[in-house]
């Protein structure tokens, strides 16, 4: 018995430590719109997208969403906290994926690269932030 609970302790330390990966990898901490630029942060990295870059943002719900892209397929990291990484969709090509609820998307289009979708804390004064 005592060896059976030992060779289970191997694929739980397995699992524990993907999560812990996705959770500081993949998953951003916040959004911090500075007055330049678009501040991604994670745990252990930091993205910035110039405001000069995006072109477009707003308010997206599940319904726009789906007439925006038609059906996709996540290519990243997705289940317990959200989904993360590229969203391959019919009508858009790739888009870059961050979000952690399945309503309030905000949807970044960007003059040069692929359109983010995000689901910041507070999505309302998200978009304002970014359009001021």
């Amino acid at each position: 018995m005592l060896f059976g609970s030992r060779l289970l302790i191997v694929p739980a330390l397995f699992v524990v430590a993907i999560y812990a990966w996705v959770w500081f990898r993949f998953r951003p901490s916040k959004f911090v719109v500075h007055q330049r630029v678009l501040e991604v942060v994670w745990p252990l990295k930091r993205c910035e997208i110039s405001r000069q870059d995006i072109s477009n943002v707003r308010l997206i719900d599940g319904q726009e969403l789906q007439n925006e892209i038609g059906w996709g397929m996540r290519v990243g990291a997705g289940g317990l906290w959200g989904g993360f990484g590229w969203l391959w969709t019919k009508r858009r090509g790739i888009v870059q994926m961050y979000i952690s609820r399945t309503d309030c998307f905000v949807w970044i289009e960007r003059a040069d690269g692929r359109p983010w979708l995000v689901t910041p804390e507070q999505p309302e004064a998200f978009v304002r932030a970014l359009l001021t």
